[in-house]
Order: C-alpha cells, then sequence, then structure tokens
C-alpha cells in the first residue's frame, strides 16, 4: 500500500498472504465496496452441498472496523453459488485465514470452483459499538411493532 492511497476516505489494513501465488485482494473497478476474494483450492459442490473454502489471506483490521464478506451476483445469478452465512463477519481480532461458506443451489447440476476464481467480496466497514440500557419499555415510534408487510407491499400469509 502507498503512502498516497490513505487519505479521508482510505483506512490500512494489514494483510498476510498465505499463499504467494494467489493474487492479493483488489478492487475490480475505481470505486467499487467490495475486494475480490479468491479461491485458495478446487473443488466440486454437488447440487445442495456446501463447503468453507479458504481464500489464502489472513487480514488486521483496524480497531472500529469490520470486514464482510458478501456474494458474487455474477456467481449467484449464473451458477446458483450462494454465500450461506451473507454478509459473514469478520472482527478485528480474528487473525485466521479468511474462508468463504458457499452453497451450490443448483438442484442438478454440480459447480466446480477452481483454484483463483474470485468467489466473494469483502467490504470493510467502520462501526459503532452500543451502549445497551436496559429499560422497562421502549418510546413509541410511528411505526411501533409494524414488521414484516406492515408498509403494505404484502407479504404472503399477510390478513388484514
Amino acid at each position: 500500500m502507498s503512502e498516497q492511497s490513505c487519505g479521508p476516505d482510505h483506512v490500512p489494513v494489514l494483510i498476510e498472504q498465505l499463499d504467494p501465488d494467489l493474487p492479493l485482494p483488489r478492487y475490480a473497478h475505481p470505486g467499487d465496496a467490495g475486494l475480490d476474494l479468491h479461491s485458495r483450492e478446487e473443488l466440486t459442490l454437488a447440487p445442495g452441498q456446501r463447503a468453507a473454502v479458504a481464500t489464502g489471506i489472513a487480514v488486521a483490521l483496524p480497531a472500529g472496523y469490520v470486514g464482510f464478506v458478501h456474494p458474487r451476483s455474477g456467481m449467484a445469478l449464473h451458477h446458483g453459488i450462494a454465500v450461506l452465512n451473507s454478509p459473514g463477519t469478520i472482527d478485528g481480532g480474528y487473525r485466521g485465514e479468511i474462508r468463504v461458506v458457499v452453497r451450490n443451489t443448483d438442484t442438478a447440476q454440480p459447480y466446480t470452483i477452481r483454484r483463483g476464481d474470485r468467489i466473494a467480496q469483502l467490504v470493510i466497514q467502520q462501526f459503532v459499538t452500543a451502549d445497551l440500557i436496559h429499560v422497562e419499555r421502549l418510546p413509541q415510534s410511528a411505526r411501533g411493532a409494524g414488521g414484516f408487510g406492515s408498509t403494505g407491499e404484502g407479504v404472503k400469509g399477510r390478513h388484514k
């Protein structure tokens, strides 16, 4: 990382390359939010099968930051490959290899992930820590307890 890239809209993140033959994550286009994560292994997922896929990297996030592993829309649309715990959370204290839990949602076709394939995206975000305050009753709001379908978009099974 160059000194020039660190600015008000950049944060330095330490990265350990566990597999020197794989490319480091990078943004595909200027302004993208997600860094492409690559598969460290080759495996074939049968229909419905899931696996934790190694990425060959570990990171040290600065205090106040978290990494979220998001699916790649093309893999989902074209191949039915989903990231199960989406987004996966990489806490600042975690120093192990980032793994992506993927599932083949296709009901008929297996899918092969090849070594080096882009399998997910890592989005790094700033967060705040909540100080929970126990109360006997929450203050009222305009929405109240309205949940699923309460804005009129209709949730299947909603009764009026």
